[in-house]
């Protein structure tokens, strides 16, 4: 099986007991609820591409976060039918304080937001492991939810 590693930063927005997710439409996470965040761009330090990416994949500019976690877990990608990839899939998570702009619920793919579909705040106590990505079960569980 094929390996690649995976590092990040990502958001964690939560207000009156809901959680702000995307909806992924690439990667190891396609099909599945995901935190907004993503990959580093040359030179950028974790809250730049913090910024950026909850900006690209929500509409929202992050105003006020705190540093949460570095953690990281694995996965298989289910790449295509002959190709099955071990993803160590490492994050840098920050807890959202505030947030200006508009959320964008529903988002078109382009060279800047190449995986979400849009955004939207999520009960927790409704959400399913089934539906959503490793990191952000890894994270919710990490703040005591209890996840089925």
């Amino acid at each position: 099986m094929k390996e690649h590693q995976h590092i990040g930063c990502y958001g964690l927005f939560i207000k009156n007991e809901k959680i702000l997710l995307i909806k992924k439409k690439t990667g190891p996470y396609d099909g599945l609820l995901d935190l907004p965040g993503g990959s580093f761009e040359f030179g950028e330090t974790p809250e730049e591409t913090l910024k950026r990416e909850f900006q690209e994949e929500t509409g929202l500019e992050v105003t006020k976060y705190q540093l949460f976690d570095v953690s990281s877990t694995t996965v298989t990608w289910n790449y295509n039918l002959d190709t099955k990839i071990l993803v160590h899939h490492i994050g840098i998570f920050y807890q959202i304080i505030e947030t200006q702009n508009n959320l964008k619920k529903n988002i078109l793919l382009d060279n800047q937001n190449d995986d979400s579909l849009g955004a939207d705040f999520y009960e927790i106590k409704k959400l399913k492991k089934k539906n959503l990505s490793a990191i952000t079960i890894l994270e919710l569980e990490k703040l005591g939810y209890q996840l089925n």
